[in-house]
């Protein structure tokens, strides 16, 4: 019975986020793009809702690992926004939520939720871990690389002279190798349906608005 209830919430939470993710892109051939766009902090968060839901975080160490990770994505965030480190020059724009001295809580949260989505998935390819460890890493970076090229648009971001420059994705890759690890230290595992599922919307959604 639990089994059957846990298989039930996962198929809802898949269903809702692909509902999301199609209803965006056909809406933004009728109420226009802006309107959908500005609501991303509320798709971000109900993202983050059926997340823990559906993967779930629900112990101890999968609940400590979210808050370093979470931690881990803001602190590299300041430091690029405030300094120019790691990623390049850039700021936050006004369509990614509340933010902390110019960063916005909710890229802390995407950090945190890619690298457990991407780790899950790497989980269906059998190879070794240190393999999996990279096609983790690269998944992540190929998911920010469609976001790099729609976030001035859409007003999540905006590097100097609006391109990301490679060492953005150089450090995208190598700070993903490192959150991976740490995941793959304490065996975290989570639903592989849902987290393939959201990261394939995710990337369709990017890729779509890239075309």
């Amino acid at each position: 019975m639990l089994e059957s209830f846990q298989k039930n919430k996962v198929y809802i939470a898949v269903g809702i986020i692909w509902l999301f993710h199609i209803s965006a892109l056909i809406g933004t051939n009728f109420a226009g793009i802006d309107w959908f766009i500005e609501k991303t902090p509320l798709n971000l968060s109900l993202c983050l809702i059926l997340f823990i839901m559906a993967y779930p975080i629900d112990r101890f160490v999968p609940i400590l690992l979210f808050f370093i990770l979470f931690l881990g994505g803001m602190f590299a965030e300041w430091l690029g926004v405030k300094y120019g480190i790691l990623f390049g020059t850039y700021t936050y724009g006004n369509n990614f939520g509340f933010k902390i001295d110019g960063v916005p809580l909710l890229i802390g949260t995407y950090w945190a939720i890619l690298t457990f989505a991407t780790k899950s998935i790497s989980e269906y390819v059998k190879i070794s871990s240190r393999l999996k460890i990279i096609l983790a890493a690269v998944l992540m970076v190929l998911l920010d690389y469609f976001m790099e090229q729609n976030a001035p648009r859409f007003d999540f971001w905006a590097f100097e002279g609006n391109s990301a420059p490679l060492k953005n994705y150089i450090t995208w890759f190598f700070l993903a190798i490192l959150f991976q690890i740490l995941l793959r230290f304490y065996d975290v595992k989570g639903n592989r349906f849902f987290c393939l599922n959201l990261y394939m919307a995710q990337l369709a959604f990017f890729i779509y608005f890239t075309l």
